[in-house]
Order: C-alpha cells, then structure tokens, then sequence
C-alpha cells in the first residue's frame, strides 16, 4: 500500500524522483483528492505526519467492530498555509470525521467551541501599542487532538491508508478527532486541567486574517492580502476603482419589480465584505446596509455592493493603526438615522468606542423597533453604546484596568 503509516516517504527518496526538481520541499498545489494528493511525496509526507501524530497522542486503537457499529467514515482535507506575502510555506493535511452523521445523545451530549471575539482582539492590539510592548505568537500543536472523549465513537480507517491484511477492522476513538461535534468542548476541558505542547512562532505578524505590523510607533492592522483574495475571487480586480464605498444620494429598498439576481453569489460577496469590517470600519455601514437584502437580492443590490468592491480596489491598504503612547481612557459615541429605513421606517444606530486614540469597536445596526421620535432614536443608539462599554470595562478588568464614569456622546 502507497499510504501504509509504516513506509514513511524520505528526502532522498523524493529527490529520485523525475518529477520533483526543486528543493523547497512543498507542494505549490491544493489535491482534489486523496489519489491526487498521494502522487505527490510532499503531500504523502504531510500525511504521514498527520497519522504519526495520531500514534503519538494515542488518539485511535485498530480494533474489531463490535455488533450494531455503525463507524463514522473519515476525510482528508488539503490546504497550502501561506505567508504574509502569499507564498506557499508549508502543505497541511486535516483528517476529518464526518461529524455530520453523529446522533446527538448516542455519539455526543454537548458541544463547546471557544472563540474570541474581534472586538477583544483589537482591544489587545490597542494596549500593546499604547504600552510600547511585543506581542509574540504561540500555536497549540494539534489542540483537537488532546482531549479525551466519553462516549464510545467508532472511525473507519482512513483512505489510502488502509491496513492490508486488517481491512474489516475499524478504529476506536480515545480522543477528540477533527470534525467531531464534541472535539472543541473536549478539547477545551482538557486545555483547563494541563499544559500543551506549544510552538513560538516569533513575533505576530498573521492571524485569522488579519495582518499585523508591530513598530516602534505603534502597530498598524490591515487586510490588504486578504483584500486582493476577494477582489479576484469575485472578478473585481480589474475593475475602476471609485473613491467611496456609497454614493450620499444612494437609497435602497427591496426593489420588487428589479431583476433578481444569484443569491449564493451576492451573499458570498456580503460574507466577504463583512469579515473585511474587521479592519475597515469605513464600509461598515454600506456593506450592512447591503446585507439587508440577502434574501432576495436584485440587481440595484448587487450594484451597491460591487461599488464597495471597486472602492476597496481604490483603498486595499487602509487599516487600523494603533499609536504607542496612546492614553487607555475609555470613550463612546452613538448617532441615529431617524426612520431611515424606507420599507419599515426602523432607525439604523451607529457606535463607535476608543482607547485612547485608537477605535477598537465599531456597529451599525438597524434598530429592533419603530422609535417614535428622533429623541427615542437617539436613546436606543446610546444604549448599545452603553453596552459595549459596559463590556470593554469588565474586559479590561482582566488587565488590572479599573474604570469610573465613561465618557459618551451622541
């Protein structure tokens, strides 16, 4: 068998090969599949290093399948993790279960998946900068793969790696697998009772997308490659750039009687566009107002939205920039449209709150209810303002931060 775990793929032997002439080591592309992927030493290395770790963290026993087993069957997923310049630096392999076909109350009773918000994100970002500090970064080596499991989960072996003479036998889970429904919450349960094995991956520069510039001055946060991503995923990169995401007459509604257009299409361009608020809260507004419209999208929708797409192709390297020195005080400021919406006459609110200097949260959000008033409008906008506050003040607690009366304003 090409994948048997025990026939580990050597440099030498890759360097024989006819086809594998350069000596970075990594494959420049994505397999279709497990047989694509298994044409290729770089791929099959990055396989067997998956499955060793399997042996190593004891995540599997081979075993007979007992009576009334139904295993669950498993995946190879293939992704290029690339640098901050888009080169290609190393071939990952995931194996998956296909956590799909559990039964809740059989194969799982509760599931739990931590994650942080971006808000939090930036707020650390701020301080660090404000503080004159480094952050570094660290990486958990195979987190999923350290949590144990309490109820009994049968995998079948996975494809292309196959033992030949035990082909009826399938694999009893002792710990989380990827994919499971339960593997984030075990997982975190045993990240809380001990210390990883962890990597220090030097000073941070790249995470969850965003791309970080630390200096003396203070720390830059942007987007731009990420950016370039869906210009070209979306055929906008040879598009004329325009120089602000919405023209101020621009007035949308649900446009009935206009030509509708792909959903799936136009509401991968809002999902897009909406991670991209993470940096640039200058289209926050034009892209939620987009967002309105998801669920019968027209062509004049569809307008707006590609006229933000040639705006971020006027202004692919704005960001957040986070000035050191910066003051910690905490300030919060509210506005509202009164019955800006045309179709139910709602208010939309905009907030924004600052450490110091550098803008850290920012919303724009159409109101639950019909205010009355502008002056009810008004109140509701510096309400959630309020409550964003609140949660930045007990965050900040966390860094020894303690705060009186915040300042806001509307």
């Amino acid at each position: 068998m090409i994948g048997d775990i025990h026939q580990r793929v050597t440099h030498s032997s890759v360097a024989s090969l006819a086809f594998f002439s350069h000596s970075a080591y990594v494959a420049s592309f994505e397999p279709r599949d497990v047989s694509h992927a298994l044409s290729d030493p770089n791929w099959v290395n990055a396989m067997h290093e998956e499955l060793e770790n399997f042996e190593r963290n004891h995540v599997w026993d081979l075993v007979e399948p007992p009576p009334n087993c139904h295993p669950i069957g498993t995946k190879w997923v293939f992704k290029n993790k690339q640098g901050e310049d888009g080169m290609v630096v190393r071939n990952k392999t995931r194996l998956v279960a296909h956590g799909f076909y559990q039964k809740e109350g059989i194969d799982y009773e509760e599931t739990f998946a931590p994650v942080a918000r971006l808000e939090a994100i930036r707020i650390l970002l701020a301080f660090e900068a404000s503080k004159g500090f480094k952050l570094q970064q660290m990486d958990v080596k195979y987190a999923f793969l350290n949590g144990f499991i309490e109820e009994e989960v049968y995998v079948r072996q996975p494809p292309g790696f196959e033992r030949a003479k035990f082909l009826d036998r399938v694999y009893k889970l002792r710990k989380a697998l990827y994919g499971l429904k339960q593997a984030p919450r075990a997982c975190f349960a045993e990240q809380m009772s001990r210390e990883f094995e962890m990597i220090l991956m030097g000073e941070l520069q790249f995470f969850l997308g965003l791309q970080i510039k630390q200096g003396l001055e203070g720390t830059f946060v942007h987007q731009t490659k990420y950016t370039r991503d869906i210009l070209k995923k979306f055929n906008m990169g040879d598009s004329k750039p325009m120089t602000t995401p919405m023209s101020t007459n621009t007035t949308l509604d649900a446009d009935e009687d206009g030509e509708a257009v792909d959903q799936k299409e136009f509401r991968g361009m809002i999902g897009s566009l909406l991670y991209l608020t993470a940096t640039r809260p200058d289209i926050q507004f034009a892209v939620c107002l987009c967002a309105r419209y998801q669920a019968s999208p027209r062509t004049s929708h569809r307008q707006a939205v590609k006229r933000i797409f040639r705006y971020m192709k006027f202004t692919p390297e704005l960001g957040l920039w986070y000035s050191s020195g910066s003051s910690l005080s905490l300030r919060g400021f509210s506005d509202a449209d009164h019955a800006g919406c045309w179709i139910d006459r709602k208010s939309t609110s905009g907030t924004c709150q600052l450490l110091g200097t550098s803008l850290v949260s920012w919303s724009s959000r159409k109101q639950a209810s019909v205010a009355l008033s502008t002056t009810e409008a008004e109140y509701i906008a510096a309400a959630n303002c309020c409550f964003q506050l609140l949660w930045m003040k007990a965050t900040f607690s966390d860094f020894g931060l303690k705060y009186g009366r915040i300042p806001s304003s509307s």
